[in-house]
């Protein structure tokens, strides 16, 4: 019985280790901060010194999380979801694909490393897309797309710290805010009077209507649901000057192709 409470108690502490930081580093905060840097990632180094990432990772498949709060179950599918891409990246690096759909060194060039590879988290298996498609939306909060590493330079950009239970909404914030100033998530061309938008809006459509179309200002009545949303989401964050090209209502919006090229920060200066 004893021998039982103790594995039970290693359990809970490694799962929480995932969710909440309690302002101590966790294990995966100290990988992130070791290795990425404004979003792109020293792959070539993490993959020489993996011994520890892998430990970390290894947690996952014994995981308990179901008596967890709501915010400590999403910390951890985030930080599950960002530790099996960058497993899944180092697991074949260098990348060097033939696929003529995908630039040579994206994540894209690894069959399956979406739709079926699959990895054993909190007892269940899972592939990254059950977790973005099945997971997450259950949680009703679409900025959580923008907080997936998916091993891509369009993808949100990937903190250098975990996601924490106790930090989540102010991290869930900066995400949000992060959008207004990246250009793989919006853009203004005021010369073509476009506004250039992610393609993860459009992936997520149905999330980013429910959670924000209906607070678009009024003077946007007139457009679609899906821009009212990314009005709503980004507006807000932007600079004045930005606004008021705005509030002219005379732009397009349109979709821009993902880039799936990899967040690699190998050979650009780095390690």
């Amino acid at each position: 019985m004893k021998r039982a409470l103790a594995v039970l108690v290693l359990w809970t502490a490694a799962t929480t280790a995932w969710a909440q930081s309690e302002a101590r580093p966790t294990p995966f905060d100290q990988i992130l901060d070791l290795y990425v840097r404004d979003g792109l990632v020293y792959y070539r180094a993490l993959k020489i010194e993996r011994s520890g990432f892998d430990r970390v990772v290894d947690q996952l498949a014994a995981a308990r999380i179901a008596s967890l709060s709501r915010d400590e179950q999403l910390a951890f599918w985030l930080n599950a979801y960002n530790a099996l891409v960058l497993r899944t990246v180092i697991d074949r690096y260098p990348i060097d694909g033939k696929s003529t759909l995908y630039p040579a060194t994206s994540i894209r060039q690894i069959p399956g490393a979406f739709e079926t590879a699959r990895h054993m988290v909190a007892a269940r298996s899972l592939t990254l897309d059950d977790i973005e498609n099945t997971i997450l939306p259950e949680f009703h909060d679409p900025r959580v797309y923008f907080a997936l590493g998916r091993g891509a330079v369009g993808s949100g950009r990937l903190r250098s710290e975990a996601f924490a239970a106790d930090r989540l909404e102010a991290q869930l914030t900066e995400v949000a805010g992060e959008c207004a100033r990246r250009p793989e998530c919006v853009q203004l061309d005021r010369s073509a009077n476009l506004l250039l938008a992610s393609s993860i809006f459009s992936w997520r459509e149905r999330e980013f209507v429910a959670a924000y179309a209906g607070a678009a200002p009024a003077r946007f009545s007139s457009r679609s649901p899906i821009e009212r949303a990314i009005l709503a989401y980004v507006e807000p964050k932007l600079f004045g000057l930005e606004r008021e090209f705005l509030a002219r209502d005379a732009f397009d919006l349109k979709f821009v192709p993902f880039d799936w090229s990899l967040n690699d920060l190998t050979g650009r200066g780095g390690r």
